[in-house]
């Protein structure tokens, strides 16, 4: 299903969503920037994470994709043609995709979760739609659930009927706005698992919004990662994980240690630029002339984080083997790896 405006005119040779020189703004006193300039590609069939600190213009960014928000610059594409904006449809959003917003605004409080889902098939096939609405119970675990009430669920399972009512109809996109937020971490790798099944079943393209990267590093396939409205990084998660390209996706993705050069020579480390030495990337060897001193142990259950630092600068240490080290301890600082931002 393609949904186009009229007199647009389809480009050829586009990812699934494009988007180029995309600007979003909101008027108060002064004029805020929600986004800006903003250009990507989504592809098909794929699980795409739009993450960035609060405030960073994610949600917005997914409302625009949908066709919510009006663009103030630029233009998103999708299969080649135009999204229309609210002005241009009487009911605002794309036809092929379909949208679950953090609260949870579309399900009947008060109706169970078999009807919550079903409504959203008509009944000119009740064979069809019985059998639809099984299915899509079956898929994300909740058919027990279906006589219950929403008012009646957890978090997590209204997630999951949201996600459904969503699914029912077979939508070609699927945007999820903080998916997460409201799941148990004891639920969400489940959750997470179902949904990678379901795009590889179905050939479901997926974009979802994080402010956590650890709830999407191993399940998105492209990260765009968003700063005060700019895209300042894009690519797959292992790519930007071990090589990013500026101090702000190091520290999103893995709380690097962003150290200046001089910090740097002080490890033994000669470059012309700031490093990015993520946690994991340093091991400890006790020394009681050395200059650096352990100063705090973060207990974190099967490992700890360690501050270290010698009265000039401090860094961060992943420790995987909890009890070997205490507070006051000095410590020779052995590098693994690092990466020099350019």
């Amino acid at each position: 299903m393609v949904c186009s405006v009229p007199n647009d005119t389809q480009r050829e040779g586009l990812p699934l969503i494009h988007g180029t020189n995309v600007s979003r703004f909101f008027n108060g006193k002064e004029a805020i920037v929600a986004v800006r300039g903003l250009s990507f590609g989504i592809s098909e069939g794929r699980i795409t994470a739009i993450i960035g600190e609060s405030g960073s213009g994610k949600s917005t960014m997914l409302k625009l994709i949908y066709g919510l928000l009006e663009l103030d610059h630029g233009e998103i594409r999708y299969r080649g043609w135009r999204v229309p904006n609210p002005r241009e449809k009487l009911i605002p959003g794309h036809d092929a995709m379909r949208m679950v917003s953090q609260g949870f605004d579309d399900l009947n409080t008060y109706a169970n979760v078999w009807d919550n889902v079903a409504s959203q098939l008509p009944n000119t096939d009740l064979e069809a739609k019985f059998r639809n609405t099984e299915q899509i119970l079956n898929r994300l675990r909740i058919a027990h659930l279906r006589k219950q009430r929403i008012a009646d669920l957890s978090g997590g399972e209204k997630q999951r009927v949201a996600i459904a009512r969503a699914l029912v109809n077979e939508p070609e996109v699927l945007l999820l706005d903080e998916p997460f937020n409201q799941v148990d971490a004891s639920f969400r790798e489940t959750l997470q698992a179902d949904i990678r099944n379901i795009v590889a079943d179905t050939g479901l393209t997926v974009v979802l919004v994080s402010h956590d990267p650890a709830e999407v590093l191993s399940m998105a396939d492209e990260l765009l990662v968003l700063r005060t409205g700019h895209l300042v990084a894009m690519g797959k998660p292992v790519g930007l994980y071990n090589y990013p390209p500026n101090a702000y996706t190091a520290r999103l993705l893995a709380k690097s240690n962003i150290l200046s050069k001089e910090e740097a020579f002080q490890l033994g480390i000669k470059v012309e630029s700031e490093v990015a030495l993520h946690p994991e990337w340093v091991a400890l060897r006790e020394n009681p002339d050395a200059l650096f001193k352990i100063q705090h142990v973060y207990f974190k259950g099967f490992y700890e984080e360690l501050l270290v630092g010698n009265g000039q600068f401090q860094i961060r240490v992943i420790n995987t083997a909890p009890g070997t080290f205490a507070s006051g301890i000095r410590v020779d600082i052995e590098i693994g790896r690092f990466h020099a931002l350019h």
